[in-house]
């Protein structure tokens, strides 16, 4: 008998979906070491193998219907990989099904049904399909009103990718036009702002850049002398330029150089909901590859 635990412990040491380990069990009437080889024999537990590969590579991408939308990352190990048009395939099923879900989490998105298989083991045989660790990093399901905007951009560096990009953006926005929200789409895409305004920016985020900034100007031995006020002054006007960077609506258009962003939305009577920005890999240590030891591994199957 073929029972739950059997398939949990397969699952475990294989990294194989459900259904495969079931049915290696059942080929292998139960013994566990046999239903191991029953599945890299069939080349469905290789997947295991990239477990503790790091993903830092793949793609963002943004899907819109209606009132909802979905901002989501699919890793890969490789770049290459991630124009690969099987990966370009994977990455809009799982946008379509993110959108459709209730998911709000990796966890409960893993659990997706997707055509009769969970999305857990959608990735797993992905993973062992292409022959890279692919990943659901990340994503976000954003809702807005009837009256109000999405603005959405994907910057694409690649004419083969035709599902996704490098860098997405996705803003809301109350008032203007759907014009308006998608350039200020793509200011999010392209300056990276942090927060909306100053009034969107924590008291201690404001703090410690003050700190850091003093910090900077009292080891300039020019700066260190001046008196205390005037060294006050020079903090908070290098805090303030600091701050802009992190606030959109104290950036400068990247349309027109003459206007920041607040005016911009000033001028269309809108003002910004919302926005969410995802660079691909952002925040993800990376593994410095030992070439020798590469090598030598491919040399001795290892």
């Amino acid at each position: 008998m073929i029972t739950a635990s059997l398939v949990k412990e397969l699952r475990e040491r294989t990294g194989a979906g459900m259904m495969d380990c079931k049915k290696a069990l059942e080929a292998t009437e139960g013994n566990v070491s046999d239903a191991i080889d029953w599945l890299r024999e069939k080349g469905i537990s290789k997947a295991a193998k990239k477990a503790d590969r790091i993903a830092a590579e793949g793609l963002t991408n943004i899907l819109v219907d209606n009132n909802s939308a979905v901002l989501v990352e699919l890793n890969s190990e490789t770049d290459f990989v991630a124009s690969n048009s099987q990966f370009l395939a994977l990455l809009s099923v799982v946008t379509k099904s993110l959108l459709a879900s209730d998911a709000n989490t990796v966890e409960e998105a893993l659990k997706i049904d997707v055509d009769g298989v969970l999305l857990e083991e959608v990735l797993l045989n992905a993973t062992a399909t292409i022959g890279e660790k692919i990943t659901l990093r990340r994503f976000v399901r954003v809702s807005k009103s009837d009256t109000e905007f999405f603005g959405s951009y994907v910057h694409k560096t690649d004419a083969k990718i035709t599902v996704g990009g490098r860098t997405s953006a996705l803003v809301v926005l109350s008032g203007g036009s759907q014009e308006t929200a998608k350039d200020i789409a793509m200011q999010v895409a392209s300056m990276s702002p942090t927060y909306i305004s100053r009034d969107h920016m924590p008291q201690d985020v404001v703090s410690k850049e003050r700190d850091i900034q003093r910090e900077i100007a009292l080891n300039d031995e020019v700066l260190k002398s001046k008196p205390e006020n005037v060294l006050n002054g020079i903090v908070e006007g290098r805090l303030s330029k600091s701050l802009q960077e992190m606030c959109l609506v104290d950036q400068i258009f990247f349309k027109d150089q003459d206007k920041k962003i607040a005016q911009v939305l000033k001028e269309a009577n809108a003002t910004v909901v919302s926005f969410v920005r995802y660079g691909v890999g952002e925040g993800i240590e990376k593994k410095e590859d030992n070439f020798v030891e590469e090598v030598m591994n491919q040399a001795f199957g290892k």
